[in-house]
């Protein structure tokens, strides 16, 4: 589903936040991407997610090649790709079924499919009760998940993750990866970036471990792709 091969990423003033870094990911698999605060997990999945272009190597997401989208083609190319923050994004002047259902109305779905599609994504993180609501009367918690619902209303193959559960506590940590889980175990691939070692090793996923923008470590023996 993904596939880095020697990418490099430097920024103007010649940070290099990536170098030669290569790695995959499988279709159906959920990886997490760890390391230190500044080690280069944002900047994969901005790249994944063409927010950023490679100076060098290529990025390849289900068979595409990045560099190879053009700039009016990133839209539609990003509708394959649920994409989850750790300060959620949400706007705070529409409801939590607005804030859903903007990709969709993004994308020309009609208004019926849209609520129907919609009102499923909020039941699926255990909000229906609340889409009315404004999500600022919503628990941190909540709010995140209804950043998750608004990522997966579109249906994508691919989920990205950065840091979201970064502002939680233990226990609502778990809820959101348990959500994540269950989106896996219906085929979605998921490729998170986290600090919390501690709650990875309880979902036993495999990871990804980055220092410096290089490849440190895999908690997979299964590195054929290397």
């Amino acid at each position: 589903m993904i596939r880095l091969e020697n990418v490099t990423k430097r920024f103007p003033g010649g940070q290099e936040a990536l170098s030669d870094l290569s790695l995959g990911v499988d279709k159906g698999e959920m990886v997490f991407v760890t390391g230190h605060s500044g080690a280069g997990k944002s900047t994969l999945l901005r790249l994944i997610a063409l927010i950023e272009r490679p100076t060098s190597g290529q990025v390849i997401v289900d068979g595409q090649n990045t560099s190879r989208v053009r700039r009016r083609r990133i839209p539609g190319y990003r509708r394959q790709i649920g994409m989850v923050f750790q300060d959620h994004k949400l706007l705070h002047d529409r409801s939590v079924f607005d804030n859903v259902a903007l990709p969709l109305i993004i994308a020309g779905v009609g208004h019926r499919d849209a609520g129907r599609r919609v009102r499923a994504a909020l039941d699926q993180v255990g909000l229906l009760h609340k889409e009315k609501r404004s999500p600022e009367t919503l628990s941190a918690g909540e709010q995140q998940r209804v950043g998750i619902a608004r990522a997966i209303v579109t249906r994508p193959k691919l989920l990205i993750a950065d840091e979201p559960t970064g502002n939680l506590d233990t226990d609502l940590s778990l809820e959101v990866m348990r959500i994540f889980r269950r989106f896996n175990e219906v085929g979605v691939t998921l490729l998170v970036a986290s600090h919390d070692l501690s709650l990875i090793d309880k979902l036993g996923c495999r990871r990804i471990a980055l220092e410096e923008g290089r490849l440190q470590v895999l908690s997979d023996e299964d590195d054929e792709w290397l």
